[in-house]
């Protein structure tokens, strides 16, 4: 089927409790591998990717990728810009046919932040694009600094404010999670979950969910998350599998050999995951 809009996808998971996972790729291979888990687990999927990536595969060759692979395959499949740094990104990523974008201006002072936020959503809305906004902190992204770090949270009540001059259509929040790779076991901060999900009445994001507990996420969509971040994961998946053929095998030139290891752990990782939020068999 056809790329679908993020829209329909968390509305859905917001009435029914669950959450939708949403995996960033980084080439071909990550692509067939998201997707051959979510028509395993007859699921919705949506599939992203950072500024960063896009840097380097391009906005029109993913477009291309996902939009094929969307074609051929029976499961609702978004395609989401991660971590939209400007306007500019947001409505390339539109123009080149993303179904989805995220504008990231959490780095910024709330005022600034709701200006770009509100810029965003009024362009890309008018074209029946979704907009996922971000306010509170998730660490580890590239641009982050210590002197950003010092209160990661969200305020529930500059999330009301800012849902309501904005009119975003998803809100990522801080609740203590972070980009990458973990040091210690992170820890979810339900209480700002439950408080946001009082205060507004869009579908909430949690980013960084990439080694934290199961229980915690589940708990956490019980809460009100309706779309759940991995990346790191299926980095790691992919790598680890690859090298691991590479070390059995080393005389091999045949670089899909290896990379067909890595499709089939990502997909074990993906399949996991869509059972852990829920939704598995949501596919509509």
């Amino acid at each position: 089927m056809p790329l679908v809009t993020t829209d329909e996808m968390l509305q859905k998971a917001y009435e029914g409790s669950y959450a939708v996972g949403a995996f960033n790729v980084e080439n071909l291979e990550f692509v067939q591998a998201v997707i051959k888990a979510a028509e395993m687990a007859n699921s919705p999927v949506i599939i992203q990717a950072t500024p960063r990536t896009l840097q380097s595969v391009g906005l029109d060759y993913l477009h291309a990728i996902v939009s094929v692979a969307a074609s051929k395959s029976h499961v609702p499949v978004a395609l989401h810009l991660d971590h939209g740094d400007s306007f500019k990104l947001c409505m390339q990523a539109v123009r080149a046919g993303f179904s989805s974008v995220m504008i990231d201006g959490s780095r910024l002072p709330l005022s600034e932040n709701i200006s770009l936020t509100k810029e965003v959503c009024t362009a890309v809305q008018a074209a029946g694009v979704p907009v996922e906004a971000e306010l509170g902190r998730v660490g580890g992204k590239a641009t982050d600094t210590a002197s950003e770090e010092i209160n990661p949270y969200t305020d529930t009540n500059e999330a009301y404010e800012f849902v309501l001059q904005t009119k975003c259509s998803s809100l990522a929040i801080g609740v203590g999670t972070a980009h990458g790779v973990y040091v210690e076991e992170p820890h979810i901060a339900q209480d700002i979950v439950c408080s946001v999900r009082e205060a507004v009445d869009i579908p909430l994001v949690l980013h960084g969910a990439s080694g934290v507990p199961s229980s915690q996420i589940k708990k956490a969509i019980k809460n009100g998350i309706c779309k759940v971040n991995f990346a790191t994961e299926l980095r790691q998946a992919y790598l680890s599998a690859f090298l691991d053929y590479m070390s059995l095998h080393p005389g091999c030139i045949d670089p899909k050999k290896p990379a067909a290891c890595g499709i089939e752990n990502i997909s074990s990782v993906v399949s996991a995951h869509m059972e852990e939020l829920g939704c598995a068999g949501k596919a509509f």
